[in-house]
């Protein structure tokens, strides 16, 4: 599903099928993927969403497309509005996050 920085050193890449990535890395280190916890994680991060604009439309557990043109915020700036998702992600999650404007 996903390939760690290390991994990708040996030209092991996401989605690329295990016995692929076995062969391209022979010390290569499976973890059991925790589902109920992305999904918990991701839940957290919509409910942040929400809290900006209720036209969310989500692509996966991490990623979605939000319209902040008007905004529960009234801020007039989508780049702003980026920068405080993000950092509410980082602060609620600890996780980092990008976005695109």
């Amino acid at each position: 599903a996903a390939a760690s920085y290390e991994a990708r050193k040996f030209g092991v890449k996401s989605a690329m099928s295990s016995v692929l990535a076995k062969r391209n890395c022979p010390d290569l280190i499976f973890v059991k993927p925790r589902f109920e916890r992305y999904r918990e994680i991701s839940n957290r991060i919509r409910a942040i969403f929400f809290e900006y604009t209720d036209l969310v439309e989500p692509l996966s557990l991490d990623e979605a497309y939000l319209d902040v043109t008007e905004n529960k915020k009234g801020n007039p700036s989508a780049t702003l509005i980026a920068r405080e998702i993000r950092e509410k992600i980082k602060e609620k999650t600890g996780l980092n996050a990008s976005a695109g404007i």
